[in-house]
């Protein structure tokens, strides 16, 4: 099995060497921008069709020899060509309707995140303790070494974030097929009052890092406002912004890092919910002839359910569960939280408030939050014995005619979860 791995650490580039990143990273964003443009030419006139990377890098050698555009001769080429292939990668996303991909966007300077990247790392560059040595005039480099790089390293990217420049390694190794030390099954139930519940009681409070930080982010947003456009205070205050904003993803990507490593490290099987973020979170405003209602309090909940970051979370959950040998089972998420996992009774009555939940039928009592963690991982069991709501061909079982005679699942068996039948 190979892993490819990322480690990223901070940059202390000097004031010579940001400089040149800067340069760089310009450089970059030019050529990312002009093959756009003409991507979108393309597009119009022809449909869902755009120039491959192979014709996108003969643009940049056209665009060396133009007057206007010559001065790219200084660029470092490996930077440019890695830049038309992210966006040939983006294109081809975006047309077979990747989950989560979008039509790629004009990069600009100061909102959107500069990077470049560095192939061939073996033969153009080199580490040397806590310093990395880069091509295109930057020689050595000092980097936060917080832990050591595991495999070969392929190539490194340098990118600005929040008024620092940070550096990402991506390595390679090979590793015997992982079996993960546990064999317990998990339900999980993701939600906004909490942000996970599990099936066995426990759960997580939500961090709500946007939130906390709402009022600053609001209050620098209008002291930006008050300054002259572009002036040096300006520019100033735009990179506070910049910094909160990146405290606000570094707090959310801590919380949903610790929380995915202690589940995936305590459960072979975690099954979640297949929720579709992008529609729950989509406005309800409406339009002219079909004004929405609730708008505003619409509005909240849907900052509430991206401030938790649900998709980033199930994202690190399925790499990590692949690192130890483990698996994500999403299932359909419809009454999960109005079924009693007593008497299996099914009605919107049953959840009487949004954190409590009374069946009408039996009259049991629980959390609504612990309730629909039970019912996800009861209906993955069933998943994984019966193939049913949709089991990936690889798990899918035969037809099963008498249930009392189900055998334990290829998925429960090679996960040594015990067996439940249906």
């Amino acid at each position: 099995m190979i892993i490819r791995q990322g480690f990223k650490f901070r940059l202390e580039a000097s004031d010579t060497q940001g400089a040149r990143l800067r340069v760089l990273c310009g450089h970059a964003r030019f050529v990312w921008n002009q093959a756009l443009a003409k991507c979108h030419e393309a597009a119009d006139a022809e449909g869902e069709y755009v120039p491959r990377y192979e014709t996108m890098a003969k643009w940049v050698t056209a665009w060396k020899r133009e007057p206007d555009t010559e001065w790219l001769k200084e660029a470092y080429t490996d930077n440019l060509q890695q830049k038309l292939k992210d966006l040939d990668t983006g294109w081809q996303r975006y047309f077979k309707k990747v989950e989560g991909a979008q039509r790629p966007r004009f990069k600009k300077k100061g909102k959107s995140r500069d990077s470049v990247r560095f192939v061939n790392f073996q033969k153009y560059c080199k580490i040397d303790n806590r310093r990395v040595k880069l091509p295109a005039g930057l020689g050595w480099v000092r980097f936060r070494k917080s832990r050591e790089i595991v495999g070969a390293i392929k190539n490194c990217t340098v990118g600005f974030e929040g008024g620092r420049w940070f550096i990402s390694f991506q390595t390679e190794r090979e590793v015997s097929e992982p079996a993960h030390p546990s064999a317990s099954m998990i339900g999980v139930d993701m939600g906004v009052a909490r942000f996970l519940t599990l099936s066995d009681g426990t759960f997580i409070e939500p961090v709500s890092a946007f939130k906390v930080n709402q009022g600053n982010l609001a209050r620098a947003q209008r002291a930006l406002a008050r300054k002259v456009k572009f002036s040096a205070n300006w520019q100033k205050q735009k990179a506070k912004i910049n910094r909160l904003h990146s405290r606000i993803a570094n707090l959310r990507r801590d919380t949903l890092h610790k929380a995915s490593t202690q589940i995936s490290n305590n459960h072979a099987m975690i099954v979640i919910e297949d929720l579709k973020v992008g529609n729950m979170s989509r406005s309800a405003k409406g339009d002219v002839d079909n004004p929405g209602v609730n708008v505003k309090a619409k509005s909240g909940l849907n900052r509430s359910i991206l401030d938790q970051g649900w998709y980033e979370f199930r994202r690190q959950l399925e790499y990590k569960q692949a690192f130890r040998g483990g698996g994500v089972l999403a299932v359909p998420a419809h009454h999960t939280s109005q079924t009693c996992p007593e008497c299996q009774h099914v009605s919107p009555d049953n959840r009487t408030s949004q954190a409590r939940f009374e069946c009408v039928k039996c009259g049991f009592k629980e959390n609504a939050d612990l309730v629909g963690a039970i019912n996800i991982q009861a209906r993955g069991h069933r998943v994984l014995a019966c193939g049913e709501f949709g089991l990936p061909d690889s798990v899918k079982q035969e037809p099963v005619r008498n249930r009392e005679e189900v055998a334990p699942s290829a998925a429960h068996a090679a996960l040594g979860i015990p067996h439940r039948r249906c």
